[in-house]
């Protein structure tokens, strides 16, 4: 999938989780259906805490793998899992014919900002998870990224350890946690290159169509809630129509600042829904440069 990333112009990404129940499934497909003529690099399916959706998601993998023209690429979480558990998974997403990975520790299962303990049998550091991916098989493999630390980090240059030790294990690229304003991600691109770890780093962009994405995205990435940024669409609180507009204006200018200082794929996080990634793609020409 790397050469999906190696491209001299603008692309995106999007990610799903697996649905919970009918109804579910039938708002994912349809999403999946009105973003696949636009051609996304990758399309990637979430792991759920402490594995919860395993099975839904390696399902849900399957599935675009066989049914779809998209790349798909599957979750993984060292979370409530053995050595022995995790090779499995690791064999059922080589079985489907599933050849892309994100290999991340995971959140604890119930409080995502819990305390996180490890398997008696398990893995403690997503680094080791990248390891063993690369000793199964022939796997692309990407990693989680936070431009203003993990939530958990003791502090950020702990956390920057962390992401070079993922990168040196064998990681072919990675995504950030979504944030609200440039600065955090360019610096932390910038010192990914200076440490000589040159693998693509996609930001996480979340479309601010609610007052609830604008709030509880930072309160789980641990990325700061810009003060500007929220006089400018508190305003609209009531009034979801209108805020929806203005969210969407202010989340295609932090994708534009982005692309203007050559950051090359976006990475949405769709929510199972395509009206907000649609209408990204379409105002920032990302479908057109992959025509």
């Amino acid at each position: 999938m790397v050469d999906r990333l190696d491209v001299d112009h603008p692309l995106f990404s999007v990610e799903f989780f697996p649905p919970k129940d009918a109804a579910g499934e039938a708002q994912l497909w349809g999403a999946i259906r009105r973003l696949e003529p636009l051609d996304p690099a990758f399309v990637s399916v979430t792991y759920g805490a402490g594995g919860t959706s395993r099975d839904r998601t390696i399902r849900t993998t399957e599935r675009i793998a066989s049914d779809t023209t998209l790349v798909p690429m599957a979750h993984l979480t060292a979370v409530a899992h053995s050595r022995a558990e995790l090779r499995h998974v690791i064999g059922s997403y080589a079985a489907a014919g599933v050849r892309n990975v994100l290999a991340v520790r995971g959140d604890p299962p119930g409080d995502p900002l819990g305390d996180w303990t490890p398997h008696p049998d398990g893995l403690t550091y997503a680094d080791e998870l990248v390891t063993m991916v690369r000793s199964l098989g022939d796997f692309c493999v990407g990693v989680a990224a936070f431009p203003y630390g993990h939530p958990r980090s003791v502090d950020a240059d702990t956390d920057f350890e962390h992401l070079v030790a993922k990168i040196r294990a064998g990681a072919d690229f990675a995504i950030t946690q979504l944030f609200l304003e440039p600065g955090g991600f360019l610096r932390l691109r910038d010192r990914l290159d200076a440490a000589g770890c040159h693998v693509p780093l996609l930001p996480g962009i979340m479309p601010l169509t609610t007052v609830r994405t604008l709030h509880r995205g930072p309160e789980l990435s641990g990325a700061p809630l810009p003060e500007d940024l929220v006089a400018r669409l508190d305003r609209f609180a009531d009034d979801p129509v209108a805020f929806r507009a203005a969210g969407m204006d202010a989340t295609a200018e932090l994708c534009e600042k982005l692309l203007a200082e050559g950051v090359r794929g976006l990475h949405f996080y769709t929510l199972n829904r395509s009206p907000a990634t649609v209408e990204l793609v379409g105002r920032l020409g990302l479908a057109a440069a992959r025509s």
